[in-house]
């Protein structure tokens, strides 16, 4: 598929947009105004997980007919909230949905890109990724590429697919992987990488698609060097325990 082919308008009216957002107040207004100005007609759903800080003012601010926000009454962490934007978009009727963070590192103009392979029917799940194609953008600090490196080889070793980008918050799902992603989608502190093996097991076709990522607007990121190691141990263990658990879907 050509990239002016991936790049063109889909029918948003069926696509919800899920941005889990913990503390952003420096960022998700300016989130929600590049999504705005890329796609006018998709419904956003801000999952306020417990923002301590004035995140919640900023939401309700808004004066915007297609956003929703869901505010959790404590931090429950990104597993619990994406969960609770995924199944508020079952509920209500998606057809598709996205994961998209609120810091600013996700491009809204890249996201019918995502959308391309499961829109058309190549795809369940498509993952944003940084170390497809060759391009120059952000790629992250070299402590967190070398763990995000290990993940791929990790992944390939449980499922025999290598994920290039398996921590990538950026996701496009189709709505039989939405439905299942609603009800089993980890409770856990890092859940990507475990995802990915979670629907590679129960046979989702996931593929990754090139993007590029901007560096974090605003803000404090949750993984801090000295935390890199622990981060990595408790992820892999996670991967290695979702690869040996009973399938939930028969393909």
């Amino acid at each position: 598929m050509s990239d002016s082919a991936a790049a063109k308008p889909f029918d948003m009216s069926k696509t919800f947009l899920i941005i889990p957002c913990y503390n952003e107040e420096e960022c998700i207004v300016s989130t929600l105004k590049d999504v705005r100005n890329n796609l006018p007609d998709v419904r956003i759903v801000v999952v306020n997980d417990g923002s301590t800080d004035h995140t919640l003012q900023c939401l309700e601010a808004q004066n915007d007919p297609l956003l929703t926000v869901l505010d959790l009454p404590c931090n429950s962490g990104i597993g619990t909230a994406v969960k609770a934007g995924l199944l508020y978009a079952k509920r209500n009727g998606a057809e598709y949905a996205v994961k998209f963070d609120a810091d600013g590192q996700h491009l809204a103009e890249e996201i019918s890109l995502l959308l391309a392979p499961v829109m058309g029917g190549k795809a369940d799940v498509a993952i944003g990724s940084r170390f497809v194609g060759d391009h120059k953008g952000f790629k992250s600090t070299f402590f967190r590429r070398i763990g995000i490196r290990f993940f791929t080889f990790w992944s390939y070793l449980l499922v025999r697919q290598a994920i290039t980008d398996s921590t990538s918050g950026f996701r496009a799902y189709g709505r039989e992987a939405l439905v299942f992603s609603a009800r089993y989608y980890p409770a856990f502190d890092y859940p990507e990488p475990e995802e990915c093996i979670q629907l590679i097991r129960n046979g989702f076709r996931v593929s990754e698609v090139a993007c590029k990522m901007a560096v974090r607007q605003g803000g404090i990121s949750s993984i801090h060097p000295l935390k890199s190691l622990y981060y990595m141990i408790k992820v892999a263990f996670s991967m290695c325990m979702e690869a040996i658990r009973p399938v939930k879907r028969r393909s």
